[in-house]
């Protein structure tokens, strides 16, 4: 094992002289992603394997189309305000590759990447949802589905040795520090048809490991890291409702919070801990309510539960949040709660599938983040 990492870090250090990078490279989160994707993922121990391989066949088989995976497995016209039935997200192109990535399986890595360029590329980033029935790629770039995939790519580089995937990932990252860098600070979108940005940024969009994969080579980088590790700690509620502020107003310098999405605070915290920086009260939280089947869907500010719903994605993220931290016990708890919700009609076209079957409603982002959460390193 101890071999096998020192040969994932010597070729990590090969692909950066190989692409060119600065003498700075390869960074401390090169080695720390290095030495994650070399250990097993959780999964394999607590025998994920069929419950994965089920999910997998429902959505290369069910839930894709010829541009991509669909949003929901139920069409619609494709008019509303946001992506529903057979229209493509880049979010799931970008969950996908990692998946891909994480598995090993180079030719569907490529394959998902050149449909994911084919798909949603733009002079300025990546669109984030196309409509096949209007024909339209919506000109909205939302960095967090740039950071996705660009983390794809860096993963991609090191586990296949492929030193033209870090080459992608660096191009991308200089149109988004372009783009979607304002001031030194990162914002939500970027909109290629008015030339604006948002004035916000979403919490959970703050992917801190990903900024850092992809800084090295910018002199910018320093300060936006910076400021965005102080956004997302100081969105911090409190000791007893351990979760995140919904978003960081830019204007007002201010955070702002109608409702508490546990799906956000999750994600949020997800990221603070693949960079060590989470709160121990956020992991004690999430492991007392994971385990007594409350960890709900929505709450007020001050940790009042405003429904009693649970989720496919809630546990996916805190089955990640498990795997990231090494917590073999929040890992399998989470992952049973996600497994419970499985659908295992063999009558039904959601078999293997994270959806409500009497609907027909299967959602791209559930079922992604549930295979994820099978392999997550």
């Amino acid at each position: 094992m101890r071999n096998r990492t020192t040969m994932l870090i010597s070729s990590l250090i090969m692909l950066a002289l190989l692409t060119g990078c600065q003498t700075n490279r390869p960074s401390p989160m090169l080695k720390e992603l290095a030495s994650q994707l070399e250990r097993p993922s959780f999964g394999e121990e607590f025998q994920v394997a069929g419950k994965r391989d089920s999910l997998l066949q429902f959505i290369t088989g069910q839930l894709t189309g010829p541009y991509g995976i669909y949003t929901n497995w139920q069409d619609t016209d494709q008019k509303a305000e946001v992506a529903t039935g057979h229209e493509a997200l880049s979010e799931s192109a970008g969950l996908l590759m990692r998946y891909y990535a994480q598995m090993g399986q180079k030719d569907k890595f490529e394959q998902q990447w050149q449909l994911a360029k084919a798909t949603f590329d733009m002079k300025t980033g990546f669109s984030y949802r196309y409509s096949p029935k209007l024909q339209k790629k919506f000109t909205l770039n939302a960095s967090v589905d740039d950071l996705r995939i660009m983390r794809a790519l860096e993963e991609a580089a090191i586990v296949f040795h492929e030193p033209s995937y870090r080459k992608e990932a660096e191009s991308l990252g200089k149109r988004f520090y372009s783009n979607l860098v304002v001031d030194g600070r990162l914002t939500d979108f970027y909109d290629e048809s008015y030339h604006m940005n948002n004035s916000f940024i979403t919490l959970c969009y703050i992917d801190l490991a990903t900024l850092d994969l992809i800084s090295t080579s910018n002199k910018k980088s320093a300060e936006l890291l910076s400021n965005m590790v102080h956004i997302a700690k100081n969105g911090y509620l409190s000791d007893s409702f351990p979760f995140y502020q919904t978003r960081y107003d830019y204007k007002t310098n201010s955070y702002q919070t109608e409702q508490i999405q546990t799906v956000e605070s999750l994600l949020t915290i997800l990221n603070l801990a693949e960079v060590k920086q989470h709160s121990d009260a956020s992991i004690r939280y999430i492991k007392e309510h994971i385990q007594s089947d409350t960890l709900f869907a929505r709450y007020a500010i001050d940790g009042t539960p405003l429904n009693d719903v649970r989720s496919t994605a809630i546990y996916a993220i805190a089955a990640m949040i498990g795997s990231v931290i090494q917590d073999k016990e929040l890992y399998n708890a989470s992952i049973q709660r996600m497994n419970a919700f499985q659908v295992q009609d063999a009558q039904s076209p959601l078999l293997g599938g994270f959806g409500d079957v009497p609907s027909g409603q299967a959602y791209s982002f559930d079922n992604l983040m549930a295979l994820l959460a099978y392999v997550y390193r």
